[in-house]
Order: structure tokens, then sequence, then C-alpha cells
């Protein structure tokens, strides 16, 4: 996919105000999200696949970081067929940006699965290198006795799900360079846990295919496709439709909004007013409040969001 997208502008009027509003979204109702096609699988990701795949041989068990706010998007259909009948770790991270009670439940759901177990991280709830490596140990199943003195974990996940960040924390030194940009992470790199126990880092990976357009947006709206390959105005026209649906009061208090308003139009309308988003001519820049929304939100300002809950 090309790296840049050009955008077609019209102007239309919304109670007497003027907008910059995209092509794309000029023909859809209040009540409609955008469906602009996401997909973004550059050359790296596909070229990160092939190595993750070469040293399964050698690998004893694999960690999955996920989006705490979105655990079933940010899970990667490739790594369970990578990893096969491997021990899985999975591990919330970003959990303080999620609502505690369904990260619990994410938690207990992943657990439930075979041969895996799920550890929650985030802002005052960090885990150890001592919390990987006895998990690890747990479900590894012994088949010979220097298994429970000696192993290897591959940690993998979405691009800008935070894994470098937690990879320098289990480390307590900076071993990954971290970046709120997707693909930051270019190379594996082998980092010690404890004596015998290594923690195998790869680059972040999507899937060649994102066949569910609902789950795409929602890995766009956390960061982890780069925004040249995404309309902002489309990505913050969708998350505004999933905030005014299951979250309307935390919007009207963080913004000031009257307590009616139920769609992202008038919703767009009253932000650009009281944030003076207004371009030439008195226009009111969709842009930048889709910035602005996108921002606060991927920043944690808005407060904590879980964007999924796990099957009852």
């Amino acid at each position: 996919m090309a790296n840049s997208i050009s955008i077609q502008y019209n102007v239309i009027t919304v109670d007497r105000m003027e907008w910059y509003w995209p092509a794309s979204l000029v023909t859809l109702s209040p009540s409609r999200s955008p469906k602009m096609a996401i997909s973004w699988y550059p050359g790296h990701m596909h070229k990160a696949s092939k190595e993750l795949a070469k040293i399964m041989h050698k690998t004893d068990a694999i960690i999955e970081v996920l989006d705490a706010r979105i655990p079933e998007s940010s899970c990667n259909p490739m790594l369970a067929s990578i990893r096969e009948e491997r021990p899985c770790i999975r591990i919330l991270n970003k959990s303080d940006l999620a609502e505690d009670e369904v990260t619990a439940a994410w938690a207990a759901h992943f657990s439930k699965l075979d041969n895996s177990a799920c550890l929650i991280n985030g802002k005052g709830a960090q885990i150890s290198r001592a919390d990987i490596v006895n998990t690890a140990k747990k479900l590894i199943k012994n088949t010979d006795e220097t298994v429970l003195i000696q192993g290897q974990i591959v940690i993998d996940g979405i691009p800008n799900v935070g894994k470098s960040s937690l990879l320098n924390q289990l480390a307590e030194r900076k071993v990954a360079n971290t970046g709120n940009e997707p693909a930051v992470t270019k190379g594996q790199q082998r980092v010690k846990l404890q004596e015998g126990w290594y923690l195998i880092d790869t680059p972040g990976m999507l899937w060649p295919k994102l066949e569910d357009q609902e789950s795409a947006y929602r890995l766009a709206i956390t960061g982890t496709i780069r925004n040249t390959a995404v309309e902002v105005a489309d990505i913050a026209w969708f998350l505004a439709e999933l905030l005014l649906r299951d979250y309307p009061e935390r919007l009207a208090a963080r913004y000031n909004l009257p307590g009616s308003i139920i769609d992202p139009e008038p919703f767009f309308e009253a932000l650009a007013k009281q944030r003076g988003s207004i371009g030439r001519g008195g226009r009111a820049d969709l842009n930048k409040t889709a910035e602005i929304l996108l921002n606060e939100f991927r920043s944690g300002k808005l407060g904590t969001f879980s964007l999924e809950t796990p099957p009852s």
C-alpha cells in the first residue's frame, strides 16, 4: 500500500458553519461509520514473520503482548499458527488506559485457554522478570529436567502495543528504542531475564489482510497503524461513534458538551467551536478536531476505556 493518501475535501454547511470535510464522509449519515478499507502490511513485517518462524524450533514459550483496550483486535492470528502447540503467555499491556473490571475479565478468559496464561501490565501494576519466568515454567511441559533451569521465550505483539517499553521494564535498563509511532523495532534481539533464561524480542507484526474492518479501525484508533496509511478524520469519526454510544457522559464532561449530542457530526461541530479549530473564512477544521480527539484518547486524557469485552 502507498505510504500516503491524498484526501479530497468538500465544503459542507452544518448549522451555518462551513466544514472542510473529507469527501469520503460527505455522503454518510451521522449514524454510519466511514467505510475506507484499512490495510497495512509493509515488507519488514513479512520478513519478521519468516524470521520468527525460523527460531520456533528452539523456543520454549511465546509472549504475546496485547493492548488491554482491544485484546481481541490486537491478537495476531498469524502467531497462533507460527507457535503451534507452544505455551503462550498473553500480557494485557497499557492496563492503566483500560477499565480494571473489563481487563480482569479478559485475563480470566485467556487463562482458561489451553496451554495459556495471562498477566496484566500497566503503570502502577508492572510485572517483573520473575513473573515471566515463573509463569513460563508452570506452562512448559517437562520432558527434560533442564527445561526447569533454562529456556528461551519469544516476545511478540502488534506495532505500537508498548512491547519495547515492556522490554525495557523487564530488563531494568534501556535495551529497546521506544516511540509513539508503530514499527520502531526493526530486528530481533536477545535479553537475559535470569540465569539460563532469555527473552527474544521481535518486530511488531500485523497480518496481510485485515478482514474484520471494525477491528482494523480499533487498531488504528490505538495507534497500531501509521497515520499515513489511514484518514485521520475517518478514524476519529469511528472513535466518536463508539464513545458516544458507550461513554456519552465521559465525553460530555470532558468537553463541556450538551448531553443530548449522540452523533459524531454535531459532536465534532461543538468540539471545533470550543477548541477554536476554525480555518479560513470561519470554516471548522475537521482534521484538527479529529486529531484532538485521537490524541486525548491515546494519551489517556479522556480517561480509561475498554473497547472490547470478552465472550460471556
